[in-house]
């Protein structure tokens, strides 16, 4: 019975000298931080993005304070909470144009052709390192899914063609999906961007192969260049490449494409 209560005593005593300890180094390392941090934090979105490019909205919030991250950085926030950050800093507001993501790939599995079975860790990354993707056309998607797994908003699911298709009521343009992606298939655009833009990123100049990989790759023959009467596309890196600062949405390079690779963006970004 002695040693039970022995014990206890020493524990109790223990734990009241811990305590102590701790409380003195608490107060011995304590590190004033500014309000305005918490402000900051809690008018962010809370996702843990990670798309301000922070490892999260803590050390966003840190580093907003600090100078070292625009206020208009939320990405998952919007114009909303960039404006609510830039009253607590005191700043005049910060204008932020929203943006989504966009699949520069049409090549379903209709339209092109796979390489063969592949039965390795069914990871785009994965399949990319084995065998530089699963179809023929190696600027294709290769549609498992990796961008899929990695949206914290779950803007992105697997259509019934085999690749990603994007829900445009739930994108943030946090960015994840982009840096994931082997290919470099997504990429970032504005919400309001009108005017053609190119669904396709095979850069290869060996026309033949192009057609016999993908029955809708671009086969680079300019058409769309020539018949634009803005002369609005550029297609010297093997892609259309569209000025919106020229481009009228008049549509004529959409109707002129044989291979269908341009959309007019306001069609789709809905």
């Amino acid at each position: 019975m002695n040693i039970i209560l022995y014990t206890v005593i020493c524990a109790l005593v223990i734990a009241f000298l811990l305590g102590v300890l701790l409380g003195l180094f608490k107060k011995i390392f304590h590190v004033d931080t500014d309000p305005k941090v918490q402000q900051v934090r809690d008018a962010l979105s809370g996702a843990n993005c990670g798309g301000c490019g922070m490892a999260g909205c803590d050390a966003f919030a840190g580093a907003v304070v600090k100078g070292d991250a625009p206020s208009n950085g939320c990405v998952a926030g919007g114009a909303k909470c960039a404006t609510k950050i830039a009253e607590i800093l005191g700043q005049a507001g910060v204008e932020l144009k929203p943006k989504v993501a966009f699949l520069a790939c049409n090549g379903t599995k209709d339209c092109a052709q796979n390489k063969g079975e592949y039965i390795g860790i069914q990871t785009c990354k994965a399949a990319n390192l084995v065998m530089n993707g699963t179809k023929k056309c190696s600027f294709g998607c290769i549609g498992l899914g990796d961008c899929i797994k990695v949206c914290p908003f779950g803007a992105l699911s697997l259509g019934e063609n085999g690749l990603p298709v994007i829900d445009y009521s739930k994108c943030v343009a946090c960015g994840k999906c982009t840096t994931v992606c082997p290919k470099h298939l997504i990429k970032l655009i504005d919400a309001d961007t009108k005017g053609a833009i190119a669904r396709c990123s095979n850069h290869s100049d060996n026309k033949p192969q192009i057609k016999k990989d993908c029955s809708v790759g671009c086969f680079k023959c300019g058409i769309c260049a020539k018949k634009c009467p803005e002369q609005a596309i550029d297609v010297t890196s093997g892609i259309p490449n569209v000025n919106y600062a020229k481009c009228t949405s008049c549509g004529e390079c959409v109707k002129s494409c044989p291979d269908k690779v341009l959309v007019l963006a306001q069609d789709i970004l809905k």
